[in-house]
Formats: C-alpha cells, sequence, structure tokens
C-alpha cells in the first residue's frame, strides 16, 4: 500500500500559492482540485505539464445548480479516496486555506488516515488573512471571534461585542445548495435581526471580498447594520464587525502580573 494524500491550499489569487503547494502539484502522480481563481487553475495545469505529469482533475464538475453542497464535497472526497486507493501520491488543492471551510479536504485526511495511507495538510492563505491585511486588524489587539453566518442563526451563538467579529459565508446565509449564478438574499433580513440584539442598528460593519486579482482592489463597503442590504454581497463576501466597546481591566489579576516584564517580552 503505497498511496499517500498531501492537501494543499492555493490561497485568494495565484501569487499566493506557496512553494510547499508548487512541490506538492509537481511531484504528485495525480492532481485534484477545485479552485475558484482561474489564473490559479491555469498555473497548476501548467506546473503539471512542465512536470510532465498526467493532467489534474477538476473537482467542480462536481457541482450543479440547486444540488445539495454537502452531496458534492461527499462525491469530492470519494474521488479523492480512489485516487489514493489505486497507490498514486495524490495532492489535493483546494481554493484559500484547505482547511478552512472545505469540508472535503478534513474528510479526506481522516479517512485516508483510518485506512493507514499516510496525509497532511499544508497551510494557505484564506479570505481572513487577507481581511485582516486589507483591513488593518490585528485580531490580538482585541480579540477576534468567527463564525459561519447560518451556523450563528440556527444555533443562536452569542456574540462577544467586546472583540472583532468575522461572519463567513454571509451571501448564502441560509442556503445548503450551490447556485453557480450567486444566491439571493432573501435570509440577510433574518442575520440582522439577529446582529441588532448585541449591537445597536447605527453601529458601522464591513462588507468585505478578497481580491482575486493582484491588479485589483479588494471590495470595502462599510455600512451600518441597520443598512446591511444596501450593500453589494455576494455568495463569496464575509462580514467584519468591529468591538462595540473595550472591556474594563480586572484590577485584582493586573496587580498580580509583573507588567514591567510583560510589556519588556512584546515586540
Amino acid at each position: 500500500m503505497s498511496g499517500s494524500l498531501i492537501v494543499v491550499g492555493t490561497g485568494i489569487r495565484a501569487g499566493h500559492l506557496s512553494q510547499e503547494a508548487i512541490s506538492a502539484v509537481r511531484t504528485a502522480d495525480a492532481v485534484a482540485y477545485c479552485i475558484a481563481e482561474p489564473l490559479t487553475r491555469l498555473l497548476v495545469d501548467e506546473l503539471r505539464k512542465e512536470a510532465a505529469k498526467p493532467v489534474a482533475e477538476d473537482l467542480h464538475r462536481f457541482y450543479a445548480d440547486g444540488k445539495p453542497r454537502t452531496q458534492t464535497y461527499h462525491q469530492m472526497v470519494a474521488r479523492i479516496l480512489e485516487l489514493v486507493r489505486l497507490d498514486l501520491q495524490v495532492a489535493a488543492v483546494f481554493y484559500g486555506h484547505p482547511g478552512v471551510f472545505a469540508y472535503p479536504s478534513h474528510e479526506s485526511i481522516r479517512q485516508a488516515r483510518a485506512e493507514g495511507y499516510p496525509a497532511e495538510m499544508l497551510p494557505g492563505i484564506s479570505a481572513v488573512d487577507c481581511l485582516f491585511a486589507d483591513l488593518g486588524v490585528d485580531p490580538a489587539t482585541a480579540g477576534c471571534q468567527m463564525l459561519e453566518a447560518t451556523d450563528f442563526l440556527l444555533r443562536r451563538r452569542h456574540l462577544d461585542t467586546a472583540c472583532g467579529v468575522v461572519l463567513w459565508q454571509i451571501g448564502c446565509v441560509g442556503h445548503g445548495d450551490y447556485q453557480g449564478s450567486g444566491y439571493d438574499l432573501r435570509y440577510i433580513p433574518m442575520l440582522v435581526e439577529a446582529l441588532l440584539a448585541f449591537y445597536p442598528p447605527e453601529h458601522e460593519v464591513v462588507v468585505y471580498q478578497a481580491a482575486h486579482f493582484a491588479m485589483c482592489d479588494p471590495i470595502v463597503e462599510c455600512v451600518a447594520i441597520a443598512e446591511m442590504l444596501k450593500a453589494s454581497i455576494t455568495a463569496v463576501s464575509t462580514l467584519y464587525i468591529p468591538p462595540l466597546l473595550v472591556p474594563a481591566i480586572d484590577s485584582q489579576v493586573l496587580k498580580k502580573f509583573d507588567i514591567a516584564t510583560f510589556r519588556g517580552t512584546e515586540g
């Protein structure tokens, strides 16, 4: 049994592909990818051609309008494992960070390991990494809470308004299927209502979309929570909510700390 699996991320645009990921794409016996950005798809195809390796196969073929995304994900996993079981060194390539909002990558690794095959994941640049850079947000300053938008509503998650909050996939909130042309925004008012339980209506948030090409700017729309429907929300939009307040310092804990030493270790 000589098959193996390495899962890599391409980042958000072509320039984000790491040297580790490039090496994995070049050397693998088989490559299967699900990549949103066309230049990166072309780059992966060219890397395979230069290495005189078989053409990479596109896992995106499993998507179909109106088809449940979970069904598509299971088909992707099945195909990746099918290649591994052929005793091939397989590279599964996913858009962004392969471990962030990518069920097929985690499940493929889990199943491969359960069957005794070596499997690992290499990190990539995700949309939230781009968000931190483009918005000038340091998650260490006030903290950062991240939730998927539909899960936030379904599970009535509590938001920590003293830290920054990232809500993923607001553009497809409430939808479980795939829509290649984009999703309707019928559930955005539900999301707004839920957010208003934690924030005043005038609290300004950012509807963000990372740039897919180096020559393009990210989409950054600042809008009051109550006015979110006026923003240009797409299937790949992410919502960033700045902190509403600064939490008080626990004076008793402060007394126990050696602040001079603590500050001396910074930077």
